[in-house]
């Protein structure tokens, strides 16, 4: 019992997750620049002071929720132990699982697309995120097409990178007619790439990842 409560986050800390899921919530449904630290404070039912006890502005409070998702993220992606076979796996899966959250899909499709800006407060964070991605799924491809000369291995993650991103556009526009992970799965197939992923269509949305 004792080992239970020592480890009960404290009025603080639930409070602080409570304003990192409002403002989740909010820059997934509006953007960054439409949300104001207000707007955040009164969804998650504290004070504008309140809320600045916890962040010292927005900005703080939206690195805050993308590294968040990272945290999430990065042993499925960037972990060295990685095969380049179980590095695209897993970028299946997350694309499967992401089709359970379209709130988060949003929030990263929206706040990629205003990060464009190099004033934005995300826009470094974007820039680092794209150039990671790439760079382990150049190496993953450089593996996987056997020395292939077309297409390049840079140029092939580029295609599966732009080719999850406009993806998520479409789902959000019209889910019902977009199977994600179809289409995924297909394009590697076109490279030579079978995917041994498999569909984990009933997993748990708590599970949800996003890329």
């Amino acid at each position: 019992m004792a080992d239970a409560h020592r480890t009960r986050p404290s009025k603080g800390e639930r409070t602080r997750q409570r304003i990192i899921d409002s403002a989740t919530e909010l820059f997934s449904r509006s953007g960054y620049r439409a949300v104001s630290l207000r707007d955040i404070a009164a969804h998650a039912g504290i004070t504008h002071a309140g809320a600045l006890h916890h962040f010292p502005n927005k900005e703080a409070m939206l690195l805050h929720v993308l590294s968040r998702r990272d945290e999430a993220d990065a042993p499925l992606v960037l972990s060295p132990d990685l095969s380049h076979r179980e590095l695209v796996d897993n970028i299946v899966r997350i694309v499967e699982r992401n089709t359970a959250t379209p709130g988060l899909v949003s929030l990263y499709v929206n706040l990629s697309a205003e990060a464009t800006d190099p004033a934005h407060p995300a826009h470094a964070y974007f820039v680092r995120r794209y150039r990671v991605l790439r760079e382990h799924l150049t190496t993953a491809f450089a593996g996987l097409l056997d020395a292939r000369a077309h297409p390049a291995p840079e140029v092939a993650a580029r295609q599966f990178v732009a080719l999850q991103d406009g993806l998520q556009v479409q789902w959000l526009l019209d889910p019902d007619s977009v199977d994600m992970r179809t289409v995924v799965t297909s394009f590697l197939r076109g490279l030579g790439i079978t995917v041994t992923a498999p569909d984990d269509s009933s997993t748990d949305p708590s599970e949800d990842r996003t890329v």
